[in-house]
């Protein structure tokens, strides 16, 4: 999709909370079209290759807006806290790795049952978007502290039952009891993600699954469980990268990238940037330390074979979240 004037306008010339305010919006226009299981393969590689022109903008002529990106766009973390403050029953459902591509079958679904929407937004990962990384932002030490009620009491989700798992959704559904206040981090799709991630794999096999289950009677079952006398809000940790539809980088780059990620799309501490102006990775001293970051649609080959699917790096749809909040019925 090609950005018109008064969008590159805006993003270039802007202070950095009013591009990114409207980087977010484009993202969230782009990606928030009605979905039908008849297309939603082709459409939503649509939609992910529209807004690679954004990224090439992020990551050539306006790169540095990064450095702002943790201070102008709400944080999912920080978000979560607030809401979870308010008074009131309450639940979180954090569905590991989801993206705002998938935050069409929410809202349909939503709407379709009957649901009262409050809030259909994006927010930000932690840099680099990164399971842990998000744990620890929420003061759990990580995924698996929530499993089991096992989170302890110096969260900032205080007085809730947590769970983390990956059971089917009717299993899931069937543990959630009459506690008035639930933090549940189930790791679909990112488990998905990771197992799709091959040669041969990749965005529209995902896409697929991902249909199936979020239309599915089981997982609004366990939504319905979760949204029955609280408000919930259903985000994610990060997104992800359809790397399969990445442009190979130069040769010359190549093997720089490759020392430094092999085949990730971060690392921790610091390493050379190389020569390139604009970079081709970013060193970033985010709130969880120094790392360095791939920067824009980048792939390089790998032993083995680059993922086709990946997350940690620096483009939207890695480092932006659905955030939607609603309750069953009338307004809580």
């Amino acid at each position: 999709m090609l950005l018109t004037p008064e969008f590159l306008t805006c993003i270039s010339e802007k202070n950095p909370s009013e591009a990114w305010d409207a980087i977010v919006q484009h993202a969230l226009s782009v990606c928030s079209a009605p979905l039908s299981t008849a297309n939603v393969r082709s459409e939503i590689t649509k939609r992910d290759r529209d807004l690679s022109s954004v990224d090439l903008f992020l990551a050539s002529a306006g790169w540095d807006l990064w450095n702002s990106f943790e201070s102008a766009v709400v944080r999912t973390s920080d978000k979560l806290a607030s809401f979870w403050s308010e008074p009131g029953a309450k639940a979180v459902l954090i569905l590991d790795g989801l993206s705002l591509r998938e935050s069409p079958w929410l809202v349909q679904g939503a709407t379709e049952r009957g649901y009262t929407i409050h809030t259909n937004t994006a927010t930000a990962s932690e840099i680099p978007g990164e399971t842990t990384l998000f744990a620890q932002a929420l003061g759990f030490g990580q995924r698996s502290s929530l499993a089991n009620n096992g989170a302890g009491s110096s969260h900032k989700l205080q007085g809730a039952r947590t769970e983390s798992l990956s059971l089917p959704w009717l299993d899931c559904a069937s543990m959630i009891d009459a506690q008035p206040r639930w933090a549940f981090w189930h790791h679909w799709p990112d488990c998905a993600m990771h197992d799709l991630s091959s040669a041969g794999q990749g965005l529209e096999v995902l896409t697929t699954q991902i249909a199936e289950h979020l239309t599915s009677d089981d997982f609004w079952k366990f939504v319905e469980r979760l949204a029955t006398g609280r408000k919930l809000v259903i985000t994610s940790d990060h997104g992800y990268a359809a790397t399969g539809l990445f442009a190979d980088s130069p040769e010359g780059q190549k093997q720089f990238l490759r020392d430094a990620f092999s085949a990730q799309r971060f690392r921790s501490g610091s390493c050379d940037s190389g020569p390139w102006i604009p970079p081709i990775v970013l060193p970033v001293n985010s709130g969880h330390g120094e790392y360095m970051l791939a920067l824009g649609r980048r792939k390089w080959t790998v032993q083995g074979g680059y993922p086709t699917l990946s997350h940690g790096g620096l483009t939207v749809l890695e480092v932006l979240s659905p955030y939607i909040e609603l309750s069953a019925g009338v307004s809580l």
